[in-house]
């Protein structure tokens, strides 16, 4: 694939002949040096199959970014995605955005151009660079994130997947953030929820590297389903609490959600062993109400609980889950906030749980074996992961395994 990228203000000024592209050039390898993504940019694509230099016009593509995208395109192709996901939503973006001082959002649109039909919009990916306020945390652990990864047409080619990525590149490029270094992410990386594997050779092609990861998908069509599917172990565990009066139900307040989130923070502090957001994320979450927070109560006080994403009528999310096992163990909370998400679910016809990872297939992981119990199927749809700062990248994860061992977090 080779394209060359010229800035809209000048499309109409200058030929392919003035960009150093004549009828008998040999050197299809063209390209411009810069993206400028203060205003939307053409890409035009040199089909492999060109002969001469009018063949340049007959496959051209604009790289758009956050603002200037079409919402109701935007919306429409993550609906028909077979990669969509909520986390490539507009939805998403707007949520992101609301929280300034913990992230920086991005979103990134081709569409591919016609001078007889409007701009159709083939792929957009959506992702956040991680903000801390500790400058020196930031400046060796900011990553970019990409949820669900991007989503892209069904009938998306790999040029078009390359282009994509190769934009989602040069938005963090040196040169679009030298006016603050920190907010250069060390590496950018997608979180696939998807099967991408039709398009792995087109993420190689712009330097993503595929990272094996296993995740948990479960079918929430109907609650009988949801049931048979289970484990006798989790079936059992789920009659047990319900005999002894567990509740699920849904925050009425703040301070329900910081009750929640300190039984959180504890887990992630003396478990999980990796940074957490701080409380307001979580309320802003609540506030937006773009999800649903199901929370696992036992006389009166919350002992559980899940918060989830939801996309339409498609897929309920496991975004963050945890239970007071050390006061509660017999309650099984954490059993019973997952459960919850499922049975909402299927009683709000959503077809899939998505339980948002379950670790590298080649390593043992007391995670998985906790989800593997609620039936659902697993399927290795693993990472793309670019490294643009490969020292910073080894510091990173070096001293993240250093804090994890420290108890730091």
């Amino acid at each position: 694939m080779h394209g060359i990228i010229i800035n809209d203000l000048f499309l109409a000024k200058k030929t392919p002949r003035q960009y150093g592209i004549t009828d008998n050039c040999t050197n299809k390898n063209v390209c411009l040096i810069t993206f400028l993504f203060s205003i939307p940019t053409k890409v035009l694509l040199l089909p492999p199959q060109f002969h001469n230099a009018s063949d340049i016009l007959k496959t051209e593509y604009t790289i758009r970014i956050n603002s200037h995208i079409d919402r109701l395109q935007w919306t429409q192709l993550v609906q028909t995605s077979p990669t969509g996901s909520w986390f490539q939503t507009p939805d998403a973006y707007d949520f992101f955005a609301s929280l300034p001082h913990l992230f920086l959002p991005f979103a990134v649109a081709l569409y591919a151009c016609s001078e007889n039909q409007k701009d159709t919009l083939r792929a957009v990916c959506v992702g956040f660079v991680t903000m801390d306020r500790n400058s020196l945390m930031q400046f060796f652990t900011r990553r970019a994130i990409i949820n669900g990864g991007p989503a892209l047409a069904s009938d998306c080619t790999d040029e078009e997947v390359v282009l994509l990525m190769q934009a989602v590149r040069n938005h963090f490029s040196p040169s679009a953030f030298s006016s603050s270094l920190a907010r250069s992410p060390i590496y950018i990386e997608t979180r696939n929820f998807n099967d991408f594997g039709r398009w792995k050779t087109a993420f190689e092609k712009a330097a993503f590297q595929y990272m094996p990861h296993l995740n948990f998908h479960v079918d929430c069509s109907d609650s009988d389903t949801v049931w048979n599917n289970l484990s006798e172990n989790r079936r059992r565990q789920i009659r047990k609490a319900q005999k002894n009066g567990v509740q699920i139900v849904e925050p009425h307040s703040e301070q329900e959600i910081a009750d929640w989130y300190h039984i959180l923070h504890d887990l992630y502090r003396t478990k999980v062993k990796t940074p957490l957001f701080p409380v307001e994320f979580f309320h802003q979450f609540y506030r937006l109400q773009v999800g649903r927070f199901l929370f696992v109560k036992y006389e009166g006080n919350v002992v559980g609980g899940i918060m989830c994403p939801i996309w339409e009528d498609k897929c309920i999310y496991e975004w963050y889950v945890c239970g007071n096992e050390a006061a509660y163990r017999h309650l099984n909370p954490s059993v019973m906030a997952t459960y919850a998400a499922m049975q909402y679910g299927s009683s709000h016809d959503l077809r899939r749980f998505d339980l948002m990872g379950a670790g590298k297939p080649d390593e043992p992981y007391g995670v998985r074996d906790f989800k593997s119990e609620f039936g659902g199927q697993l399927v290795e749809q693993g990472r793309f992961l670019y490294i643009s700062h490969p020292l910073l990248y080894k510091i990173g994860t070096l001293g993240v395994k250093l804090l994890k061992k420290k108890k730091i977090f």
